[in-house]
């Protein structure tokens, strides 16, 4: 007897259901997405019971015929594709042909369209993957999908859903993120009978922020403009470092208007903020991607959530020199392509002696030597002739070591320092070298020396501190060698055990803003207040609802800043886990300790008199955790005797 057969059909659009739908946003997903492509200008979803009873999309684009429409539930039927060609020029968003089989599959639906010209429309209904009715209907040109009873034929399936409050969390971040991505478009979302999301066509991305975001976060969107041709062209907006969030729930990508996950998008945007944020803190971002469709493969993924580039890394690249661009043109970081980087290349063959100076230098006859106030260069090229492509670069640096950084950076791109072993030690002629002449030997680095530190290694030891390195780690000494701590995350360690002792004895002590601090709820924030607003009260706010999505902060936590009160707020409601929303309340507090911690902690770049960092150092070792930060990043860094001996071949 035969072992293997073909599937039934409405067996293999319920397999294909599995991998589409996932969740009732993902059925709002594949259904707006058609509206997106047949050129509707206003798309209105309305769910219930958090799309488990109903979801319903209707929108006014161009309708189907009375065949199509009955075609549209066979699998594997599309008007998107037709040749294998058309694969690798995809420019729509559905293409392919599953998605109304698989959800009719699961679902009741009930499909009704119109075309321009026709007197009536099409009725068409179809249960659990049975084509059950097709009559003629009355609407106006477009489309309207409703699905009902989702999983009804599907135990297994149905049991594994969210609550209410968690489907409808996720179903309002899709509607965003397409609405986002499609401003021209007017969208609506009601929720119960509850008007969630309105949004009017608008002109531009910035508008459309404003009507879902508010004003608050559009003061601090920074405009994104750059890219390379035939690479990928960026555009849109980043925060400001002030408006940050501790998840990545408010960073919103799209290549060539598709909403998409990725991880070339996000580490390009991190790349450009590096050494703007700290680690652990993501900036909020709306980036559009326009790629040529022969650089991508959008049919990687059956939810077409997922992307692949054909050249990542250049795209990576792309990206985070746009988000830099736009840093530097608000003056939050110094403009190194221009200043620097792109005119140090290439350098001279020599460095003429006309060139050397303590003031400004001079550009040289082709313009290829930055201006810099702080640096001092000097012809050495007859010491080291026998090194023709080597220049030797002296550099006396008055300025700040920042600048010394940036220099270096910007050179350091356009120049391969190699270090000459015979050089080092040699004695120059005094009239060819400057006071500060200073050789670049090769130095080993301790990177692999220095460890994490345990708990038992310092527990009870006397640490001494005995300076400070960039403002920004104590260096300390104990019995054993030394000790390199991270000055932020040991009193974000020290504040977080405070916090979470308060929390556990009484409740968040409150102080009472002078003036109310509103803030407009996205809405899947909007969704997510819902559930926690009981609990946030005992977490020391004082909330209260206005009109729509509009709430405003009364009080806030004792020892929060005023000024980060809004932030705060918006990252307990993007942070906390989503599964969780509404039945963790210790995994609530524990977020919220460690967000006011880490608010209210020294932070780096602060200079600390030694008896600060010797009440660190004390207060540190008093904590549940002295030797890792509440994020879970290690506090202290050690350098033993040991291997300082073995560094330096002594043992």
């Amino acid at each position: 007897m035969n072992k293997i057969k073909v599937l039934a059909d409405n067996l293999a659009n319920q397999i294909a259901a599995g991998e589409v739908v996932e969740r009732p946003a993902s059925v709002i997903k594949e259904l707006v997405e058609n509206s997106i492509d047949a050129g509707a200008s206003r798309i209105h979803v309305e769910v219930e019971l958090g799309g488990r009873r109903l979801m319903r999309i209707a929108d006014n684009g161009e309708g189907m015929v009375r065949d199509d429409a009955i075609l549209a539930f066979e699998r594997h039927a599309t008007s998107k594709i037709s040749t294998l060609d058309d694969l690798a020029a995809i420019n729509t968003l559905g293409f392919r042909g599953e998605a109304l089989a698989s959800i009719a599959s699961v679902a009741k639906v009930e499909l009704v369209t119109k075309i321009e010209g026709e007197i009536a429309a099409t009725r068409v209904v179809v249960e659990g993957g049975r084509l059950i009715d097709v009559k003629d209907a009355a609407r106006d040109v477009g489309t309207t999908i409703s699905v009902r009873d989702l999983f009804f034929n599907t135990p297994a399936r149905r049991k594994f859903m969210r609550s209410e409050a968690t489907e409808n969390y996720h179903i309002a971040s899709i509607v965003t993120h397409y609405a986002l991505a499609h401003p021209e478009i007017a969208f609506t979302l009601t929720n119960n009978g509850r008007e969630v999301l309105a949004a009017s066509p608008a002109k531009e991305l910035r508008e459309r922020a404003f009507q879902i975001f508010g004003g608050g976060l559009l003061d601090s969107l920074l405009p994104v403009s750059g890219g390379r041709d035939y690479v990928a062209k960026v555009s849109g907006f980043i925060s400001a470092p002030r408006e940050r969030r501790t998840s990545k729930d408010s960073q919103y990508f799209f290549v060539n208007q598709r909403f998409v996950r990725d991880k070339t998008i996000a580490g390009g945007l991190i790349e450009g903020y590096r050494s703007v944020l700290p680690h652990g803190v993501y900036p909020v971002a709306f980036l559009f991607l326009d790629v040529p469709v022969e650089e991508i493969d959008v049919n990687v993924h059956p939810a077409k959530t997922e992307i692949r580039f054909r050249r990542s890394e250049a795209v990576k690249d792309v990206i985070a020199e746009a988000v830099r661009e736009a840093l530097s043109k608000a003056g939050i970081v110094p403009n190194v392509s221009e200043q620097t980087v792109s005119s140090v290349a290439p350098l001279p063959e020599k460095f003429d002696k006309e060139l050397v100076s303590t003031g400004n230098v001079d550009t040289a006859n082709d313009g290829t030597i930055p201006r810099s106030p702080s640096v001092e260069f000097v012809d050495r090229s007859p010491i080291i002739e026998d090194q023709p492509a080597f220049e030797l670069l002296t550099a006396t640096v008055s300025d700040t070591e920042q600048r010394l950084d940036e220099i270096s950076r910007a050179f350091e791109k356009a120049v391969e320092i190699r270090a000459d072993t015979a050089n080092v030690g040699r004695e120059f002629p005094v009239d060819a070298a400057p006071k500060s002449y200073a050789v670049l030997p090769p130095v080993n680095s301790a990177e692999k020396l220095a460890k994490s530190v345990g708990v038992e290694s310092i527990s009870g030891a006397k640490i001494r501190p005995i300076a400070q390195l960039h403002d920004s780690f104590i260096i300390a000494v104990d019995d054993e060698g030394l000790l390199l701590i991270d000055q932020h995350v040991a009193h974000e360690r020290i504040l977080f055990d405070k916090f979470r002792r308060k929390e556990t004895e009484r409740p968040i002590e409150s102080q009472n803003l002078l003036l109310p601090e509103t803030l407009d709820l996205t809405p899947a924030q909007t969704e997510a207040f819902q559930l926690i607003e009981d609990e946030i009260q005992d977490l020391g706010f004082g909330v209260m609802r206005l009109s729509g999505r509009t709430v405003a902060i009364k009080s806030i936590p004792t020892d929060l800043p005023p000024a980060e009160a809004r932030n705060l707020f918006a990252e307990i409601l993007d942070n906390v886990e989503i599964e969780k929303r509404g039945n963790a309340k210790s995994t609530l507090r524990d977020d919220i300790a460690a967000s006011l911690a880490c608010k209210a902690a020294v932070k780096i770049n602060m200079k600390l008199t030694p008896e600060k960092m010797q009440w660190l150092i004390e207060g540190l070792l008093t904590t549940s955790s002295p030797t890792t930060c509440p994020h879970g990043r290690p506090v202290v860094l050690r350098l033993s005797m040991k291997d300082i001996e073995r560094g330096f071949h002594r043992t």
